[in-house]
């Protein structure tokens, strides 16, 4: 039996490479914890890139793990539905609790009465404010001295960026990275000792938007933030409060653990593959494809889950109604019929932005741009002020199957000389 608790890359490789594949548990969130499921990805894509897996904690389910079958998954949502949740965890109110978790027409409805917030003209506004604040938390760094820069700099940047999203009191703004937290991860997140306890935190979540949803209510409000176009729009000012809950999770996660674990996986790969690094500060105009490369390499959220509407054959297999169906992100984007060298971060790399990390369809990640512009405007300011980010110590990595990022982040900073 395989020690997933204490995994490592090199004993997960020999177990991948030897057991059957109705052993390999790639739903195991401790292999995510020490970064040790790569192996087992690897010999799905190999053998059966649409496998079954009878049993696991979470159920039977499907994994689609090569890049191909992902889209394909997700470009059919006439027959693989988002409706029964989209994590693997069968969890009570999970179905249509946000509009990731539905299907048209509700699904379009909702989408598009938020995305105007994320939509270029809008964008382009904000790019100085977004500058304006990643300059102010760079400026205030100490240079010289370890500090961890998933609190310093990940964190802080996408919860004030989050705060400005809602209109969000900025004085309460950690509220935001704690509920994202609770409400992933419960009582692995150590804020919270039980998911009955995450839950009553969540409820804590609830009551405080439906106080500000109430401010916004008000025909005389003016906003462009997300409450007030929610408040504002007919089809969602009177949603109940558990599909508000949900559509205000959906925003939060959405707009914070992506973005901040791709800010922290992007200094942990450049520190991983120095000649990348060097590569960046010979031609800082790289950026903007290295932003696109990091959020591959990273692959902040590792799955996305669907279910079978009907009985479906599939790359030669049966996907029965009711089957439920995980598309592995974290997999497609190692995948090497597309991505050559998989494994290693190239900030030139041609095809980057074919990653499958902000999913694909009618689900595409409505932030793409939004994260990808934080992401760029943080390396640029960057650049200009430090010759390394440097990695001093082992990340600590949080244990979760569905979000693929890091609570610790030991680093000195280096100045130019």
């Amino acid at each position: 039996m395989f020690d997933y608790r204490n995994a490592t890359q090199e004993r997960a490789r020999e177990f991948a490479f030897s057991a059957d594949l109705d052993q390999l548990d790639v739903s195991n969130h401790f292999l995510f914890q020490h970064d040790a499921h790569w192996p087992l990805f690897e010999r799905l894509r190999r053998d059966d890139p649409v496998h079954y897996h009878a049993e696991s904690r979470y159920g039977p389910f499907w994994s689609i793990t090569s890049h191909d079958a992902i889209k394909a998954i997700e470009a059919d949502h006439h027959r693989f539905s988002s409706a029964k949740g989209i994590g693997i965890v069968d969890s009570p109110g999970a179905e249509s609790s946000s509009f990731i978790a539905m299907d048209p027409p509700k699904h379009d409805t909702q989408r598009a009465t938020v995305s105007p917030v994320v939509a270029p003209p809008n964008l382009a506004k904000m790019e100085d404010l977004i500058r304006s604040r990643v300059v102010e938390i760079l400026d205030s760094l100490p240079v010289g001295e370890e500090f961890n820069w998933v609190k310093h700099v990940s964190i802080e940047l996408t919860t004030r960026m989050l705060a400005t999203l809602f209109d969000f009191p900025f004085e309460d703004r950690s509220k935001l990275t704690y509920w994202s937290d609770v409400g992933i991860m419960g009582p692995r997140s150590g804020h919270v000792s039980s998911w009955e306890e995450a839950a009553a935190e969540l409820q804590k979540c609830l009551e405080y938007f439906q106080g500000l949803f109430q401010q916004r209510l008000d025909p005389n409000h003016k906003g462009f933030d997300l409450l007030t176009l929610l408040a504002h729009n007919p089809e969602t000012r009177d949603m109940p409060p558990q599909e508000f809950l949900g559509n205000l999770m959906l925003l939060i996660v959405g707009g914070n653990d992506t973005t901040r674990n791709s800010i922290s996986g992007g200094v942990l790969a450049l520190n991983q593959f120095p000649d990348q690094y060097d590569k960046l500060r010979e031609n800082p105009d790289l950026i903007p494809n290295m932003v696109a490369e990091i959020i591959r390499w990273q692959t902040p959220l590792a799955h996305m889950r669907r279910t079978a509407l009907e009985d479906v054959e599939f790359h030669g297999k049966t996907i029965s109604k009711g089957d439920k169906v995980v598309m592995w992100y974290v997999s497609g984007n190692r995948d090497a019929s597309v991505f050559d060298n998989p494994d290693k971060l190239i900030i030139d790399r041609k095809n980057a932005r074919q990653h499958v990390s902000f999913g694909f369809g009618i689900h595409r990640c409505m932030g793409n741009r939004l994260a990808e512009m934080q992401l760029r405007v943080l390396w640029e300011e960057i650049s200009k002020r430090f010759y390394k980010v440097e990695v001093v110590g082992e990340p600590v990595r949080v244990v979760s199957n569905f979000v693929k990022g890091y609570s610790e982040l030991p680093v000195v900073l280096h100045p130019l000389t």
